[in-house]
């Protein structure tokens, strides 16, 4: 093995089984190998990454700033952020939640701010900061850090443990328990190796796209936003709210986004060829529309309706509307029939497109990949992060699900402790935080 990038008195290398060996040098690996050394004194962790550097998402997350967490600090609202698991996540976050965390920070001498949107920063607006955290941590806490080491097998050990190979190296290391914190494992030989460990597998599916859309309503309107509307698909489904953009392809934004996200199954299953309903003013009842509409009607009945858009509907998008109502450009407000003003409501509360296919991120254009890349600020949450949730169970079940809406964190931890159950849920509107927690869980289990 590699010398570890530890601090002297550490073997460079594990000579003796280890008690954990955590597999990922992110930021849930390491609060897991910090948690593990914390709370179970004695006993021996180590952190082995596939690259040459750790942390490295860290460094770039929150544009280099590292979202830590968010200002939610009730459970209840917290698990509504995460589009499975929200039930089962509950009870981990009585447990750890965003106060734990800032308080864990304090505890290492960085002093998180939070910002108007909610989102917490160390107070230098540094990812650096972070990183340099839990280097010294792991550091003061005698855990050897290994890089340039890519698992490439895992076999069982008789008498319970693991044997773990790593590309580049002939020896092998054995470890009690092992936890698997590498993100994404799409197209990794590791997935069919855990599989064989009895490790429960979702197929991954497509998360965060927007829609494709073909629409005479629509056509020749790329660019055009709208601040909030309703989204859902056609059916019993909950909607989803937030801005909406209009593209070249279809449509965009955090509404589309977040629907994509939460019912990413459902979507795939459906070829992501299906009917969607567009509520453009869902603040707003049926009857309030109606009541609107007599209003504008008593006090402004001369107006061309074409030209007498609803707040907060744009000019250009008001026009279309009204043209694929049928209404004639010349109509006023007090020559609108009631069939075309029950069109014009059906128009605005539940407009029916058919999606068409998807485009995800990567593939948009300019305008799609700014609106993309603001997501976070909408809905104030990191969008790419998981926690996984870790529960008690019978002493030789173990079992790992991943429920694959975005290729996101993939953790596992298998038997050798007896005791340990890991169910992983992807958590599209989630934070750094969550990586956090799910490290300080798995710890809590281990010792």
């Amino acid at each position: 093995m590699p010398e570890p990038v530890t601090s002297a008195g550490v073997s460079a290398s594990p000579a003796a089984p280890l008690d954990l060996a955590v597999i990922g040098g992110g930021a849930a690996g390491f609060f897991t190998a910090l948690q593990f050394a914390e709370m179970a004194p004695g006993r021996r962790v180590a952190i082995f990454e596939k690259g040459a550097h750790f942390l490295q998402k860290v460094r770039v997350s929150g544009g280099g700033r590292c979202n830590v967490t968010h200002a939610c600090f009730d459970p209840a609202e917290l698990v509504k952020n995460y589009p499975r698991g929200s039930r089962e996540l509950r009870a981990a976050f009585h447990r750890f939640q965003p106060t734990d965390t800032v308080e864990w920070f304090a505890r290492c001498g960085v002093t998180l701010k939070t910002e108007a949107d909610g989102r917490m920063f160390p107070v230098t607006d540094s990812s650096e900061t972070i990183i340099r955290c839990f280097l010294d941590r792991a550091r003061e806490g005698g855990v050897p850090l290994y890089q340039n080491r890519a698992l490439t097998d895992i076999v069982p050990v008789e008498g319970g443990g693991f044997s773990l190979t790593f590309d580049g190296s002939e020896s092998r290391i054995e470890a009690r328990a092992v936890c698997i914190a590498t993100g994404s494992l799409k197209g990794s030989p590791l997935l069919d190796r855990l599989v064989e460990l009895a490790q429960s597998m979702e197929p991954l599916v497509p998360s965060l796209f927007a829609f494709n859309v073909r629409d005479p309503r629509i056509e020749g309107l790329a660019g055009v936003s709208h601040p909030r509307v309703a989204i859902r698909r056609v059916g019993p489904h909950a909607a989803q709210t937030g801005p909406l953009l209009i593209t070249h392809r279809g449509f965009s934004g955090p509404a589309v986004l977040r629907l994509s996200a939460w019912e990413a199954r459902e979507l795939a299953a459906a070829g992501h060829r299906f009917p969607f309903l567009i509520d453009w003013l869902p603040d707003l009842a049926p009857t309030a529309v109606m009541e609107l509409f007599a209003e504008i009607r008593r006090a402004q009945g001369a107006k061309l309706v074409r030209n007498t858009p609803v707040s907060p509907i744009s000019r250009r998008l008001w026009e279309r509307i009204v043209s694929c109502c049928g209404i004639e450009d010349a109509a006023t407000w007090g020559q609108l029939s009631k069939p075309a003003t029950r069109a014009l409501l059906d128009a605005l509360k539940s407009a029916h497109f058919e999606a068409e296919g998807k485009t995800t991120n990567n593939t948009s254009r300019a305008g799609e990949m700014h609106v993309c890349s603001s997501l976070q600020e909408c809905l104030n949450r990191d969008l790419r992060d998981v926690l996984t949730h870790v529960r008690q169970v019978r002493p030789t079940a173990t079992r790992a699900t991943h429920d694959g809406a975005a290729p996101l964190l993939h953790n596992t931890i298998q038997q050798a402790l007896g005791h340990v159950c890991v169910r992983q849920w992807t958590g599209t509107a989630a934070t750094s935080l969550n990586k956090l927690n799910l490290a300080f869980l798995l710890g809590v289990a281990l010792a």
